[in-house]
């Protein structure tokens, strides 16, 4: 599974990877991973809602497909540290029924665990902005008409236009006043039939 966007996401494509990451404890090991970066069985335990034993049969699952290792230059023979392989990760659905079942699973899970974090986000992170942060705060929710093509080349613009804020965070000492920015995209196309009338 190559890296493949100019996040250096992980991308998936294999329907036993979608259906192994559709598993909330996953899912929030591989957030804390992305997020908190290196960490162990037991320092994920708490922030994943599983027990250290729990915690480390998952992590060996994400590494059977690469989307953990073992974290470099830590670790010793009485604890494992684990890090994310990349920052984050994509997929499309497969052409296939079974990876397309696969991906709906994965779909559902990632909508279920970030449903919370917009007012998660309004209850306890936007009191503690200053005025400037909260004023460029957003929530847009803009409807518009696109071919199937025309969203693919849309995202790719997207990925373009944020490669170089995503790749900061590590690469490079942001400039002063610089924070961490979460956006949250969603792509959701509407049935043909509710098309506004010619």
């Amino acid at each position: 599974m190559p890296l493949k966007n100019p996040y250096g996401d992980f991308e998936i494509t294999e329907p036993q990877a979608l259906r192994a990451l559709a598993h909330p404890v996953r899912l929030a090991i591989l957030d804390r991973l992305q997020r908190h970066g290196p960490a162990t069985a037991t320092g994920l335990s708490p922030h994943v809602g599983a027990t250290p034993s729990v915690v480390s049969w998952h992590l060996r699952h994400l590494a059977t497909f690469g989307l953990v290792t073992d974290a470099e230059g830590a670790g010793s023979k009485r604890e494992r540290w684990w890090q994310a392989t990349a920052r984050g990760f994509r997929f499309t659905l497969p052409d296939d029924a079974e990876g397309q079942a696969a991906g709906r699973q994965l779909r559902g899970e990632m909508f279920a665990r970030y449903a919370e974090a917009p007012q998660q986000w309004l209850l306890h992170d936007e009191p503690r902005l200053d005025d400037e942060w909260r004023a460029v705060a957003g929530v847009a929710d803009t409807r518009f008409v696109a071919t199937p093509d025309e969203l693919r080349q849309l995202e790719t613009a997207v990925e373009e236009l944020l490669a170089p804020y995503v790749r900061r965070k590590n690469d490079e000492t942001p400039p002063d006043g610089a924070q961490v920015v979460r956006m949250l995209r969603y792509l959701l196309p509407e049935p043909g039939d509710d098309r506004p009338a010619s």
